[in-house]
């Protein structure tokens, strides 16, 4: 793979930005070399600055569910943009989309859209405190949440690639209202409320959680988290930045069975562009100014184009569907496809799957929580990622980031996919 040009442009741009990016996994720290500049991207490809053509499996991270310049998007913003960019006042299409994302999602009445999925999680944490009138919250080791101080403790994803899980700058004080128990164990969770009589505002969590790889819950501990809320009076909130209308129309809340009592949203609800949302009943949401007392703004939030992006890409999922299903579908044949080379070749390696989301972990024993996660072998990993990237596919260049397939994506693709992880997997041994 060649790839001139890419790294020129990151020299550049260290000269500039920290680090080079903007994002900090964005700069292949955690499997070397270094990263690719894209030009364009259409369908299922992504397109370099070197002229590469890779099948892409991140998907923006998520949000490019129907593939890279779906058209009806790419529509909406032009057309919104020849009628001005932002304005600072209200405007209908807002309204149009909240309506839109209330039809689709279960359990919810009102939504506030931000600009990001962090934005997002951070409001409904201060909601839910001043809703309960309580301080701490529990997250789980191995969940993002996005930066904000109080999700900054055994983040998962970028933060633990990047080699910092608990970040300078967030102070004790915060650190100390954050209780840190651990996925698929409800035990600890148990643990915490007991230890913490009547202090707990929400348990916070990705319900398929996607920044340990791709991870399920089980039954037991998904159903008794709910449990747990109910009978100490704690809110549920269920982190769907990435799951949200991924999972199906009414996201992790449909797909579980589980009723959240405040969902976050990002990636798929602003179509590519950055948008967040978070939503709950009436009489949680009522709670925020201007209605109630626990404040949130922001300028752009709502933003015409951004707004115009989301609407367009819920109204095609709403109306079409099977389009989850075929993407499900498409997910369980790369899975099987996976699984008949690690079973051929004797790999060490696990395959986590659920919905359109789906991870590869090079290590002997099942990834169902953040420290099974991290027994994967990251120098087996950095040459499955390079090795993949030079035979044309493009992967999250992280042992910690789950895969997002896109409904553009061809069995065709699939089988080059599959094929490529064939030839590669000898070195993998």
């Amino acid at each position: 793979m060649i790839y001139k040009r890419s790294s020129a442009l990151f020299d550049e741009a260290k000269k500039y930005i920290p680090g080079g990016v903007n994002s900090p996994v964005r700069a292949f720290n955690a499997v070397g070399g270094d990263p690719i500049y894209i030009k364009k991207a259409e369908g299922a490809y992504l397109y370099d600055e070197d002229g590469n053509k890779l099948i892409d499996y991140i998907a923006s991270w998520g949000p490019m569910i129907l593939g890279h310049a779906f058209q009806p998007v790419v529509d909406a913003v032009i057309d919104k943009t020849k009628k001005g960019t932002s304005f600072g006042t209200p405007t209908e299409i807002e309204t149009e989309i909240a309506k839109l994302a209330v039809e689709m999602v279960p359990n919810i009445d009102k939504i506030r859209f931000v600009n990001s999925g962090t934005e997002a999680c951070m409001s409904a944490v201060r909601l839910a405190r001043g809703y309960t009138n309580r301080e701490k919250i529990i997250k789980f080791a191995g969940c993002y949440h996005g930066h904000s101080d109080s999700f900054l403790i055994q983040a998962g994803s970028g933060a633990v690639t990047f080699g910092s899980p608990n970040s300078p700058g967030v102070t004790k004080g915060t650190a100390q209202d954050t209780l840190l128990a651990n996925y698929n164990d409800l035990e600890s969770v148990e643990k915490l409320i007991d230890g913490n009589p009547k202090q707990i505002a929400c348990i916070i969590l990705e319900p398929i959680a996607g920044n340990m790889g791709c991870i399920s819950p089980t039954k037991e501990f998904i159903e008794g988290l709910r449990e747990l809320c109910d009978d100490n009076d704690i809110l549920l909130i269920f982190d769907e930045v990435m799951t949200g209308f991924r999972l199906g129309k009414g996201g992790a809340q449909e797909y579980l069975g589980i009723k959240a009592d405040i969902v976050t949203f990002g990636k798929v609800i602003g179509g590519g562009l950055p948008v967040g949302a978070f939503a709950a009943s009436s009489q949680i949401m009522n709670y925020l100014a201007p209605e109630g007392p626990v404040y949130q703004a922001g300028t752009l939030s709502g933003n015409p184009l951004a707004m115009s992006a989301g609407l367009a890409m819920l109204k095609e999922l709403n109306a079409n569907p099977e389009i989850y299903k075929e993407l499900a579908e498409k997910t369980e044949y790369l899975h099987k496809g996976f699984q008949k080379v690690i079973d051929d070749s004797g790999l060490t390696a696990q395959v986590n799957r659920e919905g359109s989301m789906i991870s590869v972990h090079f290590c002997e024993n099942k990834v169902n929580d953040f420290e099974s996660a991290a027994e994967g072998n990251n120098e087996t990993f950095k040459k499955y990622f390079h090795g993949m990237l030079n035979r044309g596919v493009y992967l999250p260049p992280s042992a910690f980031e789950s895969y997002f397939l896109n409904n553009k994506l061809s069995y065709e693709d699939l089988d080059v996919t599959i094929q490529a992880f064939a030839d590669l997997a000898p070195e993998l041994k």
